[in-house]
């Protein structure tokens, strides 16, 4: 039984020595291009980077809402209690401001303003017989033939007749201002966003006013931005911005900074400011609740730019390598600013076409 397991055992050895020796292969292999690698970069030409003076934007980042402007929605109601006769319009409706989108049945409306006229001829055929009675009392009074009691009694009913009747013009005034109310218009020209009343339907306007529509003014858009604690201090009214949206990914609108929220809005412990924002152009795109990506163009400037690769730090704060007539690089101290992307912007140290080393960071140390 021995000889039949040495002859099992024999092809496993050979079997693990073969990938021992193409482990071992691989691995020489890997090392030997490495090396290739490490001696072809060593040989590389150097890569000079020229100082270049131009204009810098600098921008602050934040996530916005689409709103619709103060003033820009309009919940229309009705003024009189009663059966609404007729309703025009429906949601998606346009409007324009004047056009009637509601009728109230007029025919109360309508019998008041009658009863008010009749009203009202009462007191003025009142008031022209007491107006008569008057001056007859006055020249009896004069020529001695009535008392001085009767005189004073028909002044007075003379000017009860004259409060009668303007209290009848009142009457008919009013009943004639509820009926112009029989029409409901559009107070503001947009698209009818709902309708909560029905035709034939009773509506009470004793205690609050029913809404029959909502219209939202057309192209009253703005933008409500929420922008970190930390970059609120650059924003100022008046700055120009620019946002995409997630249904028009690929166009870009612009608008301008109208006002910065004096009070924070702390959300999940982050504070951020509101700040709200114009659209110049293309706003019939948009719809309200659209999410906006915002950037803020805080300042544009003039600054001296070099990649982000030449700029290198020690102990001593930041260099870069600075090409010399003598062959060598010479290390220059450098005062760098604000950092945008894979540029940096130098604020001393260097001059405009002044050429840099461009290289990592472990060469630069070296």
């Amino acid at each position: 039984m021995g000889e039949p397991l040495q002859r099992r055992r024999a092809p496993v050895l050979w079997i693990t020595l073969a990938v021992a020796i193409c482990c071992l292969a691989g691995f020489a292999a890997w090392q030997i291009a490495r090396k290739r690698e490490a001696s072809a970069g060593a040989h590389d030409p150097p890569r000079w980077i020229v100082a270049q003076s131009r204009m810098v934007t600098n921008k602050v980042n934040a996530t916005g809402i689409l709103r619709l402007k103060t003033g820009a929605e309009v919940r229309v109601g009705a003024q009189l209690s009663g059966i609404v006769r007729r309703l025009y319009v429906t949601v998606g409706s346009s409007v324009v401001q004047g056009e009637t989108i509601a009728e109230i049945d007029s025919r109360p409306i309508e019998a008041k303003v009658k009863q008010a006229l009749t009203q009202l001829t009462q007191a003025e055929v009142t008031l022209a017989k007491a107006n008569l009675d008057f001056t007859r009392s006055r020249e009896l009074f004069d020529a001695g033939v009535i008392s001085k009691q009767q005189f004073d009694d028909a002044n007075a009913t003379l000017r009860a007749a004259t409060a009668s009747e303007a209290a009848a013009k009142s009457s008919v005034e009013e009943a004639s201002v509820d009926l112009a109310y029989v029409a409901i218009r559009a107070p503001i020209s947009g698209t009818v966003a709902s309708v909560s009343t029905q035709q034939g339907e009773t509506v009470a306007a004793s205690f609050a006013t029913p809404t029959f529509v909502t219209i939202i003014q057309k192209n009253a858009l703005e933008i409500v931005a929420m922008v970190d604690e930390a970059d609120i201090g650059n924003v100022r009214p008046g700055e120009s911005a620019g946002f995409i949206t997630e249904t028009w990914p690929d166009r870009e609108f612009t608008g301008t900074v109208l006002r910065v929220a004096p009070v924070a809005t702390i959300i999940s412990g982050v504070v951020n400011y509101e700040v709200a924002i114009s659209i110049r152009r293309d706003v019939e795109l948009l719809k309200p609740d659209m999410t906006a990506n915002v950037n803020i163009v805080t300042s544009q400037h003039r600054a001296l730019v070099i990649p982000a690769d030449c700029v290198h730090r020690d102990e001593d704060g930041s260099f870069v390598q600075l090409r010399s007539a003598a062959g060598p690089p010479v290390k220059q101290r450098i005062t760098v600013g604000n950092r945008t992307g894979k540029e940096v912007e130098v604020t001393g140290g260097l001059a405009p076409e002044q050429q840099v080393l461009e290289q990592k960071e472990g060469a630069a140390n070296s």
